[in-house]
């Protein structure tokens, strides 16, 4: 027999998540006959919230939920790292979640949050939509988003620790238009879809401000079964950029074994760059280049925010931005 969860309630009220939320917590600011419709919801479907509301009556937990993507797990192991050391100094329970695609998957991490009564739920970039960060916070759940910048915060109750990466490509490009060159793609990484839209929106604004249009943004479709499969065929009919930007090191490594093949040279016909550091670019031949972010301290600060323990120290820093610097190896021309 399937589980009855929120979700099927709000889809059998014709309510959103947070609407189904304010029900059950008793909030005055529902409307009457919206009201009734969720309750027999709730009553139709045999949805049980009152062992939610007598958890949160129970005293806290010392536990924290973290919330990644299963497929982002080696990239974020530093920042993991981070977390769980800092974790250890304040006694804190870890609730690790990974999630992978599809509603019922991220259901289940919803309803287990709230149902274990944590402290506190760190997320790795963009996991849960708006409205689902609505629902954590209306059964008041501090919350930290790690890893990206939160583009258009709505929620109140969400602090966030992150590289500003719009910044980082606006940055780039305009250094890239001072030598001359302005022949330049950025490649789609479909597994960060918000990070991929803040280094894109960075990108248009250096090419806006010099008066011109950007129109190289690199997307495919999953009909190729890699990047790698995608690039081979791509380079068939394209020339490569003079300044190709990925964002991880498998695509940078795809885009280098590509070229090799169409008999590209780089950095000399192209050059590339990988957004995010790792140990494969320095194995590479020629080594590619990169930007170094302090993952480690991230996460650190990311568990030790106001909105997550009761720390002087940092009490007035909600929203923390890391810095980076760029690594210069052989996929690029030294200055």
């Amino acid at each position: 027999m399937k589980r009855i969860t929120i979700y099927d309630v709000a889809k059998e009220a014709d309510v959103s998540l947070a609407t189904v939320s304010r029900v059950i917590n008793d909030s005055n600011v529902v409307r009457e006959d919206t009201r009734i419709r969720v309750q027999e919801a709730i009553e139709k479907l045999g949805y049980k919230p009152n062992a939610i509301a007598q958890g949160l009556a129970l005293s806290k937990t010392t536990t924290i939920s973290i919330v990644m993507s299963e497929k982002l797990f080696a990239y974020n192991a530093k920042i993991l790292n981070g977390l769980m050391d800092v974790a250890k100094i304040y006694n804190y329970n870890i609730m690790l979640h990974t999630t992978s695609k599809g509603i019922s998957k991220m259901q289940d991490v919803i309803e287990s949050i709230i149902k274990s009564r944590v402290d506190g739920v760190i997320l790795f970039n963009d996991n849960f939509s708006e409205e689902e960060l609505e629902v954590l916070h209306l059964y008041q759940i501090p919350m930290v988003v790690v890893g990206s910048k939160i583009e258009d915060k709505k929620v109140g109750n969400v602090g966030n620790v992150y590289v500003d990466f719009e910044k980082l490509a606006y940055e780039l490009v305009n250094e890239y238009f001072e030598k001359g060159i302005t022949d330049i793609s950025l490649v789609e990484d479909k597994l960060n879809l918000s990070m991929m839209s803040q280094l894109r929106h960075g990108v248009e604004r250096a090419f806006k401000e010099k008066g011109m249009e950007f129109k190289k943004y690199v997307s495919y479709d999953e009909t190729y079964r890699s990047s790698y499969d995608f690039l081979s065929e791509y380079f068939k009919t394209h020339k490569p950029s003079e300044l190709v930007i990925t964002f991880r090191d498998s695509q940078a490594i795809a885009f280098l074994n590509a070229c090799n093949e169409a008999h590209y040279q780089i950095p000399q016909d192209t050059q590339v760059i990988s957004i995010l550091d790792d140990k494969y670019l320095r194995m590479m031949r020629p080594t590619i280049s990169s930007f170094n972010s302090p993952d480690y301290d991230m996460g650190a600060i990311a568990m030790r925010t106001k909105m997550l323990v009761n720390d002087d120290e940092v009490k007035d820093n909600k929203d923390i931005e890391i810095g980076y610097t760029f690594i210069q190896r052989q996929t690029t021309q030294p200055e």
